[in-house]
C-alpha cells in the first residue's frame, strides 16, 4: 500500500535549516499494523504528517497504492485525505459544540454522502465501536476513553483504506488505552491498514511490525 523513497524532510526557519527526516525508505503492505517508535524530536510525527499528505517532502518520494503522491498539489492531496485516509489524534480533536454523530458525521458531509446514507453508516460505526447510546452526548458529557472512541469512529466511519494514529492513548489511563488498543487491533483484524506513532511499548506490541527512528532515520526493524 505504501512505498517511501529516501523520503527527506527539512524545515528551514530564519535560515536555519532542521533535518527532520533523511532518507527514509520503508514499505508497508495493505493489512499490516506497523508501530513507529523512537525518542521526542525523531521525526515521528513528522513522518506520520508525511504519510497523511498533511505536509509534502523536501525530497525523496510517496508511493500510495501504487501512485507517487509526494508531489500532490493540494487539491489532489485534499481528496485523497478525504477518501482514503483516516486520522485519530492524541488530543481527540472533537468539536465541543457537535454531538457524538454529528462529530462523526462530518467526513461524510465533506465527501457529499446522501443523508440516509449517512445515517445508516453513523449507526454501524458506532455501535460497532459501542458507544451507539452516547449518540446525542456532546464530548464533554463522556469519559476520555469515549472521547477517543468516537474519533475512532469518525476516521472509520468513511471506510478508509489506511488509518495513521498519533499516539492515540496518550491522553488515556492504563485501562483506557488498552480498550483503544484493542479496538485498533480488531479493527486490523479485519483488514484496515493502520500506521501508529507511540511512545509505549506496550502500545507497539499490538502491532505487527516496530520500525524505530533515531535522529530522522530508520535504524532497525521488528517484527
Amino acid at each position: 500500500m505504501i512505498k517511501t523513497v529516501s523520503l527527506t524532510k527539512i524545515f528551514t526557519t530564519n535560515e536555519v535549516k532542521t533535518l527532520a527526516l533523511k532518507d527514509v525508505s520503508f514499505l508497508v503492505g495493505t493489512g499490516e499494523f506497523v508501530a513507529i517508535m523512537g525518542p521526542s524530536g525523531c521525526g515521528k510525527s513528522t513522518l506520520l504528517n508525511l504519510l497523511g499528505l498533511l505536509d509534502h517532502p523536501s525530497s525523496g518520494d510517496y508511493f500510495f497504492q501504487g501512485k507517487n503522491v509526494g508531489g500532490y498539489n493540494e487539491k489532489q492531496k485534499a481528496k485523497l485525505r478525504k477518501e482514503k485516509i483516516g486520522f485519530i489524534f492524541q488530543n481527540f480533536n472533537l468539536i465541543d459544540e457537535l454531538t457524538v454523530s454529528e462529530n462523526v458525521e462530518l467526513p461524510l458531509i465533506y465527501l457529499g454522502i446522501p443523508f440516509k446514507d449517512r445515517r445508516l453508516r453513523i449507526n454501524e460505526t458506532l455501535e460497532k465501536l459501542g458507544i451507539l447510546t452516547r449518540k446525542n452526548y456532546f464530548p464533554m458529557q463522556i469519559s476520555g476513553g469515549q472521547q477517543q472512541r468516537v474519533a475512532i469512529a469518525r476516521a472509520l466511519v468513511m471506510k478508509p483504506a489506511l488509518i495513521l494514529a498519533d499516539e492515540p492513548t496518550g491522553n488515556l489511563d492504563s485501562a483506557r488505552g488498552e480498550e483503544v488498543m484493542n479496538l485498533l487491533s480488531d479493527l486490523n483484524a479485519e483488514g484496515t491498514t493502520i500506521i501508529m506513532v507511540t511512545h509505549s511499548q506496550r502500545d507497539a506490541e499490538f502491532s505487527r511490525r516496530i520500525v524505530n527512528l533515531f535522529d530522522g532515520q530508520i535504524v532497525n526493524e521488528r517484527g
